[in-house]
């Protein structure tokens, strides 16, 4: 009884493997006859990673670092202690040459005196550079934005245009003198054409009289880009005023500072004055 007992559960057991046996082959069997079946050219997957692969681009980051190098050397900051070179030529805090020093010097002067190191010259060889206080830095600071604030903006110089009559009024005169000297201020040009006034007699200079005039309204400010002349066959005349230059602006202050320390130049004062403004 035990012996048959024995060889039923045999059986059951070989009968099980059997089946598991069976059924994993078939699993394999299924999987390779489903991947023989896929195109050949079905795309391959990407990987995550590589889709960002462009953000750690060696030559996009040599390229910023070139640029921000760049920038760098031509802000006015303090360097602190990284000094590139070996040997620099160094002026201290009140502009003094102190000729050409190593580093290592540089750096323990810079503690002895608590001063910063500010690069002035990095093309020259050797390079220049400044030793300056934290107070001094910031005042340079200011002035160099004071000054850029004031240069004028690069590009195109736009033109503004008036037109009116000869026989125009004094008080019309007034104000348009006046809009031309706010366009002259911020850097524009300023066509302007004097039409000869219809049935009436004037003088044959009246109209160049009348640009004279309103240019003696901006005294040290415009000057004629193109000099009044004849158009429409003498019916209209038309000059372009524009903002004096700075050296034009430096010769004319040299000029009134000359005129107002000599009593004998008061007589010709206004004559040198229509000759800088009528340039």
């Amino acid at each position: 009884m035990a012996a048959v007992f024995l060889r039923s559960i045999i059986l059951q057991t070989i009968k099980t493997e059997n089946n598991c046996l069976r059924r994993c082959l078939g699993k394999y069997i299924v999987q390779k006859m489903a991947l023989a079946q896929l195109p050949l050219t079905a795309s391959v997957p990407r990987l995550s990673y590589l889709i960002h692969a462009k953000a750690f681009s060696t030559v996009e980051d040599s390229q910023h670092e070139r640029k921000k190098r760049k920038n760098n050397e031509t802000d006015f900051s303090n360097i602190g202690r990284k000094i590139s070179e070996r040997i620099i030529h160094v002026f201290d805090e009140k502009g003094n040459d102190l000729g050409n020093m190593h580093r290592a010097d540089v750096i323990r002067l810079m503690d002895e005196r608590d001063l910063r190191l500010v690069k002035r010259k990095p093309s020259t060889d050797p390079p220049e550079y400044q030793l300056m206080t934290g107070t001094q830095i910031h005042q340079e600071r200011l002035r160099l934005r004071e000054r850029e604030k004031a240069r004028p903006k690069t590009g195109p110089t736009l033109t503004k245009e008036l037109i009116f009559s000869s026989n125009i009024g004094q008080h019309d005169l007034d104000t348009k003198s006046k809009q031309i000297q706010q366009w002259i201020e911020k850097k524009y040009k300023v066509q302007v054409t004097i039409k000869k006034a219809k049935n009436a007699e004037e003088p044959e200079n009246k109209m160049e009289e009348l640009f004279n005039q309103i240019l003696q309204t901006m005294p040290g400010i415009a000057t004629f880009s193109s000099r009044p002349q004849p158009v429409k066959g003498g019916k209209a005349v038309i000059c372009v005023l524009r903002h004096l230059s700075e050296k034009e602006e430096i010769a004319y202050r040299q000029t009134q500072e000359t005129q107002e320390g000599n009593p004998l130049n008061k007589e010709n004062g206004n004559d040198k004055k229509s000759d800088i403004l009528h340039q």
